[in-house]
């Protein structure tokens, strides 16, 4: 199935390892150039050597995403870089503890909320303008299936339910305009240096394998190369007739009908 984005310009945030790099290395696939960003170099540095060696043209940046003067000057030297971006990849994310709303901190909220809601929302608010001029663009959230039924901490599952209600609400407004907005809603995916590898590292194999079992209906973990065929999907012109969607990618995990 040809995607028909061979040349556009992607940005995917958080893109050095995890969900964020798969991202990166299913858009590079189909001959996107991708731009990626990651708060550390080393492994940034790694992730954009295997980009290059698609032959596809690669940015990186080293960017803290919690400064808006830092993500307005990531999206300029992308354009500057690469070109308009015409497809979004917001993946930077993050957790604390596993606490509940009376146990978090209101720092708690204003972190977690910071990291996974308001740098997605900066981004989108610099480069909707471009995308809808064009009369194209694509922008893929990830989320997670706790954004959508109960299931991680408190300030962790509100970040990701607001990120998904602020995909429906722009996907729905932007829509005229030949851009698309959604979600994606991962379940428990193991990648190196992610949440469940610590899980599995800090626990017995007996509290592990009772968490898959009660838990993962397939009898694993997932992994990260179906997240970044989900996003290449959403991002391709195939997907034209899909926005304020949200995708599940979880191997049946979540609960939630809708």
């Amino acid at each position: 199935m040809d995607l028909g984005i061979k040349g556009k310009t992607a940005l995917v945030t958080g893109g050095s390892r995890g969900l964020g790099r798969q991202s990166a290395l299913a858009l590079a696939a189909e001959g996107v150039n991708v731009a990626i960003c990651a708060r550390g170099e080393q492994r940034l540095n790694q992730t954009a050597d295997e980009l290059r060696a698609t032959g596809i043209n690669v940015g990186a940046y080293v960017a803290d995403l919690g400064d808006e003067s830092e993500t307005t000057a990531l999206t300029a030297s992308v354009e500057a870089d690469l070109g308009p971006i015409d497809i979004l990849v917001n993946n930077v994310g993050g957790s604390l503890g596993t606490s509940d709303l009376v146990n978090s901190s209101i720092d708690d909220f204003h972190m977690v909320m910071n990291a996974n809601l308001w740098s997605a929302v900066a981004l989108m608010k610099l480069v909707l303008p471009g995308m809808q001029q064009r009369q194209w663009g694509r922008v893929i959230n990830i989320s997670s299936i706790f954004g959508r039924e109960y299931g991680g901490t408190a300030p962790y599952m509100t970040a990701k339910a607001a990120m998904i209600a602020v995909s429906k609400h722009t996907g729905m407004t932007v829509a005229p305009d030949g851009v698309t907005v959604n979600s994606v809603a991962p379940g428990s995916i193991l990648h190196a240096g992610g949440t469940w590898e610590r899980f599995i590292e800090n626990n017995t194999t007996e509290v592990v394998d009772e968490f898959i079992a009660r838990n993962l209906p397939m009898g694993k973990f997932g992994w990260p190369e179906p997240i970044g065929a989900a996003v290449a999907f959403l991002a391709s012109t195939q997907a034209d007739l899909i926005t304020g969607a949200c995708l599940n990618v979880d191997g049946g995990q979540s609960h939630n009908l809708f």
